[in-house]
């Protein structure tokens, strides 16, 4: 099969659909592999790199996508790649559909079989492609939010660890799944009171057999999210339902109750966040001020660590993608039921329940579009 990696072209996106080993692992299955000039400069990676792996590289994106049956990449598709796509392509990407009617719209309207990376499943009912990412965004909200809370940044002048003799910041995290036990690792590191919110009992006892005495563990309610939210100097919302958009939590009540210089992170922001004050930004321009509480709302967040989010998202996604390139996207998903719930568009058609719901689709099942 031939395998297409284009240049991400997002703002500020650094990241590329492949490192030079997973094209070489495509190349030794007897696959050909382009890629587009420059796709990993931003990982470090030259374009003789990808040659010594076995990769063509093309000058342009419109070469990529004219020769490619299969698509690679890690942001969702921008408008203007959406063009390029066709009805005979499969695209293997992260999409985000339930907050972007206007790609779901491009995807439909282009006839492409596009397969998610944020809706494919595991055994254990976990998200195989999107775990490697919550743990950066994870990580990362920490730091964000702790660069934020310096004074001359827009924040309270909190030191997250506070010192011998003064009170540590206290940090709230909404959602205990990967991307909020992850934050809350990362500002234990640093020494804040952690505080985490989550509506699973058995998730809260994992958290509790993780971090013990560490960090405060609460059932997530309204009465819950309307005390803690105004005493902390940073929120991390980390909530996450599988292709649909974020329910929104934090009001725009909250946020004027918040103190001066308080900080919101929003890593759910890709799924249309969950404050209701949250708007999509970008790593030009990470932060807003609402109310004087300083927000950071960033859709692509592990780009700022390309490297390490390159080869994460490699090493998870290799293993699929050989299994549409070698057997074809049907035999694929026919296979195996957790890249099949993947599927997100086909023929015209979304195929996610979630995302059909949120923006007013039909819904075809998955295994209808497979057996068309």
């Amino acid at each position: 099969m031939r395998v297409g990696v284009p240049k991400e072209i997002k703002v500020l996106e650094y990241r590329v659909g492949m490192t030079p080993s997973g094209v070489k692992e495509l190349v030794s299955d007897n696959h050909e592999v382009f890629v587009e000039t420059n796709a990993g400069m931003g990982i470090g990676m030259t374009d003789k790199d990808y040659e010594n792996a076995g990769a063509t590289v093309l000058a342009t994106a419109k070469e990529v996508f004219d020769i490619a049956e299969l698509v690679i990449k890690v942001k969702e598709p921008q408008l203007k790649e959406c063009e390029m796509l066709r009805s005979d392509q499969v695209l293997f990407t992260y999409l985000h559909l339930a907050a972007d009617p206007e790609q779901a719209s491009a995807l439909i309207k282009s006839g492409v079989t596009a397969i998610a990376y944020e809706t494919v499943t595991a055994r254990d009912g976990s998200l195989p492609l999107l775990t490697p990412m919550s743990e950066v965004a994870g990580r990362l909200s920490i730091q964000a939010g702790a660069f934020s809370l310096q004074k001359a940044n827009g924040g309270r002048g909190v030191l997250l660890g506070g010192v011998p003799g003064v009170k540590a910041g206290q940090v709230l995290v909404i959602g205990g799944g990967v991307s909020g036990t992850h934050a809350a690792e990362m500002a234990l590191g640093l020494g804040a009171e952690v505080t985490i919110l989550d509506r699973s009992i058995p998730r809260l006892r994992q958290l509790n057999d993780i971090f013990g005495s560490r960090i405060n563990t609460q059932y997530s309610t309204k009465d819950a999210i309307d005390s803690l939210v105004i005493e902390s100097d940073l929120v991390v919302g980390a909530v996450l339902i599988a292709g649909a958009a974020a329910p929104k939590l934090v009001t725009k009540d909250h946020v004027q109750a918040m103190r001066s210089g308080a900080v919101m992170v929003d890593i759910s922001i890709d799924q249309g966040g969950c404050f209701e004050t949250s708007k999509p930004t970008t790593h030009a321009e990470p932060t807003y001020v609402i109310d004087e509480v300083v927000h950071y709302c960033v859709t692509n967040m592990p780009g700022a660590v390309p490297r390490t989010s390159t080869f994460a998202l490699t090493n998870a996604t290799l293993p699929f993608v050989r299994a549409l390139a070698g057997k074809g996207w049907r035999v694929a998903l026919e296979q195996d039921e957790h890249l099949a719930n993947g599927l997100n568009v086909h023929a015209g058609r979304i195929n996610f329940e979630a995302v059909a719901h949120e923006l007013g689709y039909e819904y075809l099942s998955a295994a209808a579009a497979i057996a068309e």
